[in-house]
């Protein structure tokens, strides 16, 4: 750790320059458990260096998300709770990349904080090391930038980068996607990292009870299942990739189905989904008839209760399922592609 840096006058201004190097010595050992072959530098550095395996790959194509938590983080403000949120934005990342078939490769994250509270800064990048390590991506880098002025002392603001590779033969696109293809769901932990300020309207979260235990979430109070991290698909979706040919893949998040599934189908196709096959969860349930939100307005807001889509050939559908099951996805079919002037149907 520095100790020669030191100015009284910045921290006059609100900027502690020590308070910096004391979290990233406390975020050191968290950030030691992502570490992978191709990590070519320390934190520390003014760049995160990463040397390409390319081993098995024709034609490298890059691929990079970016992404941030939302205002997910006023629950973590009002229950104190920080290691989680980082496993939300290294999600909304590599679920993105995934769905382009990109393996990720090194995640960079940028916290902009009103004051720097090491211990927090600490909480906040274990959160970020565990969605690494889940992923599969190495933390190289990152940025912590304490603004005084500009962010309440205890609120912080979190942003992260993927890059990803895949060869350009595997890219997923939709062009061999026809009428007669299965739709398979991969189930959601939950809310995830989108549709918190219309969350937040409903349960007036600034003044509620998040802690309460509530008979419909199973015993859980709403503040953990509203807080629940962000799934990530990395794995089992890396893993079906190898066995069977993947047409289409949509991470679905704001703007629930009918924002995302149509992005990755073609023109002249729809997806036809059985609303009776989908598996929502009981938060859903909750935040509908709290918030006396019509079903069309939930499907189009939240994930419902599926986190990502994936489209097969039907031959492949069974295939396609016992790869997911085995690595860990409680998979299942929710619909299937049709001849459809409508990118969607719910029905």
């Amino acid at each position: 750790m520095n100790t020669q840096s030191r100015s009284d006058a910045y921290a006059a201004a609100g900027v502690d320059i020590t308070a910096g190097y004391k979290a990233v010595e406390l975020m050191k050992t968290h950030i030691a458990r992502t570490l992978t072959g191709g990590v070519c530098s320390d934190i520390g550095g003014f760049g995160g260096l990463f040397e390409l395996d390319l081993d098995g790959i024709e034609t490298p194509v890059l691929v990079s998300g970016t992404d941030g938590v939302g205002t997910k983080l006023k629950l973590a403000f009002l229950l104190d709770k920080h290691d989680t949120v980082g496993i939300d934005c290294v999600a909304m990342c590599v679920n993105d990349i995934i769905c382009c078939g990109a393996k990720p490769l090194f995640f960079l994250d940028y916290i902009a904080c009103g004051k720097n509270v090491p211990e927090r800064i600490a909480d906040i990048v274990k959160g970020v090391c565990d969605g690494c390590v889940q992923a599969g991506a190495a933390l190289i880098g990152g940025e912590t930038a304490e603004m005084p002025g500009f962010y309440p002392e205890d609120e912080y603001d979190l942003a992260g980068y993927c890059t990803g590779v895949v060869d350009k033969a595997k890219i997923i696109d939709n062009r061999t996607m026809q009428a007669g293809d299965v739709v398979i769901a991969l189930p959601s932990s939950g809310v995830h990292s989108n549709g918190f300020s219309l969350v937040r309207k409903v349960f007036d979260v600034a003044h509620a009870d998040l802690s309460k235990s509530e008979e419909a979430l199973g015993g859980r109070s709403i503040g953990e299942a509203l807080l629940a991290p962000t799934k990530i698909y990395v794995r089992p979706v890396l893993a079906l990739l190898e066995k069977v040919r993947v047409k289409g893949i949509s991470h679905i998040t704001g703007g629930g189905f009918y924002e995302n599934i149509p992005r990755s189908i073609p023109d002249g196709l729809g997806a036809r989904i059985e609303r009776s096959a989908v598996r929502v969860l009981p938060i859903f349930d909750l935040i509908a008839k709290k918030g006396g939100i019509s079903e069309r307005d939930m499907f189009n807001t939240f994930n419902m209760g599926v986190g990502m889509s994936i489209v097969v050939s039907r031959e492949d559908a069974d295939t396609a399922l016992s790869v997911l099951h085995d690595n860990g996805e409680d998979a299942y079919v929710i619909g299937e592609i049709v001849r459809s002037g409508e990118k969607i149907t719910i029905c």
